[in-house]
């Protein structure tokens, strides 16, 4: 390596270049003023000079040692703000010169390293990862939601705040991407749905969005997110569908007035799908109706999303009546039917998808009514 000594203080600079004579055989030291050049130098020793080391560290790859006549820690913490990486007291030793520089040599080269991986890693323009490495780095986890979000149709948008809005979310260790397209993807490590509706809106309120959600544990994560992508509606997500443990299977067996069984599925229902769901819709509206108060719950009985405010309740309940369907009950306060009704599914058909269709139906309906007005 091109180890460049920076002094205006010969004679400093001649005692030092003979401290570091038991570098590697292969490495080069040089010395030069603050005026030199050091387009060849792997590691600069900058004595004494905080502002050289701010116009040297525009150069990321470069190793930068400040060299302190003193132990001025304000000063030497100064240097480390303007991007030195280490420093030495001029008066050291000559084994610690020789120590530190090596180790941060080896620092360098690995930073080096990294910085060219980052090349092959990120996309230039945006600063997120780069869609050819996505199913590579997320190759591994077990746990947690991959996320397919686009601008709202009529929403004018760049790539810029698009990704600022994604970045201002984003914890540590979430992964985000460049998708094809306009797609930007998100991977959130053991994240359910939940927490991912809290993401998705939060970059809902900077820019309009929709979104497509899928668990990581699907073969085809990111084909399903896409599916659930394009059935969202503008500024709304869509969940796909994946596998349950809710006994489903066994319904088309089950002998004839199971009522155990179908019991059995239906509390698996409420506590895998309906629940969740529930959930995550009120925390999805709360926010966007007027003088309105959301309340969801589930009990050993039923299934229960209410809206009320001054003027009255609108509430959606789900109810096991004790045969193979479950019973929906739509009820307006002051309002008689079409709008009052009962939506009979086979507990088969009971899926986040739709239950989430009929609810958002019913806030719908809820919003036109004389309790919204």
């Amino acid at each position: 390596m091109n180890i460049l000594l920076v002094s205006d203080d010969d004679e400093f600079a001649y005692n030092l270049k003979e401290k570091l004579v038991f570098l590697r055989k292969d490495d080069v030291v040089s010395v030069t003023g603050f005026d030199g050049d050091f387009n060849n130098a792997d590691v600069v020793l900058v004595h004494d000079n905080v502002d050289l080391i701010k116009n040297l560290r525009k150069n990321k790859s470069l190793c930068i040692i400040f060299l302190s006549n003193s132990y001025d820690s304000k000063k030497i913490l100064e240097a480390v703000d303007c991007g030195a990486d280490d420093f030495i007291l001029a008066d050291a030793e000559d084994f610690e010169f020789v120590i530190r520089i090596i180790n941060n040599m080896k620092y360098s080269s690995a930073k080096l390293t990294s910085l060219r991986d980052a090349k092959l890693l990120y996309d230039e323009f945006s600063g997120l990862y780069r869609y050819e490495v996505c199913s590579s780095l997320l190759e591994g986890y077990k746990n947690g939601t991959f996320m397919v979000i686009a601008p709202c149709d009529k929403v004018s948008f760049s790539v810029e705040n698009m990704v600022e809005a994604i970045k201002s979310v984003l914890r540590t260790y979430d992964i985000a991407f460049v998708g094809n397209g306009a797609n930007f993807y998100i991977f959130l490590p053991n994240t359910d749905y939940n927490g991912a509706v809290a993401v998705f809106n939060k970059i809902n309120e900077s820019i309009e969005i929709r979104a497509g959600f899928s668990d990581i544990s699907n073969k085809d994560y990111e084909k399903e997110a896409l599916n659930a992508l394009a059935e969202a509606s503008d500024c709304g997500y869509s969940l796909s569908e994946f596998k349950e443990n809710t006994l489903d299977e066994w319904l088309f067996d089950a002998p004839k007035g199971g009522y155990k069984l179908f019991r059995k599925v239906f509390n698996a229902k409420m506590e895998k799908v309906i629940a969740p769901v529930f959930y995550r819709l009120q925390k999805s509206y709360e926010d966007k109706l007027f003088e309105t108060q959301i309340e969801q719950y589930t009990n050993s009985e039923q299934c229960v999303f209410s809206l009320k405010n001054s003027n009255g309740e609108s509430s959606l309940r789900i109810v096991y009546p004790g045969f193979a369907k479950i019973m929906i009950y739509i009820e307006h306060a002051g309002l008689d039917s079409p709008e009052n009704r009962e939506i009979a599914l086979q507990l088969d058909k009971i899926t986040q998808r739709e239950l989430i269709s009929i609810v958002e139906g019913f806030i719908e309906e809820f919003k036109e009514t004389k309790c919204y007005q």
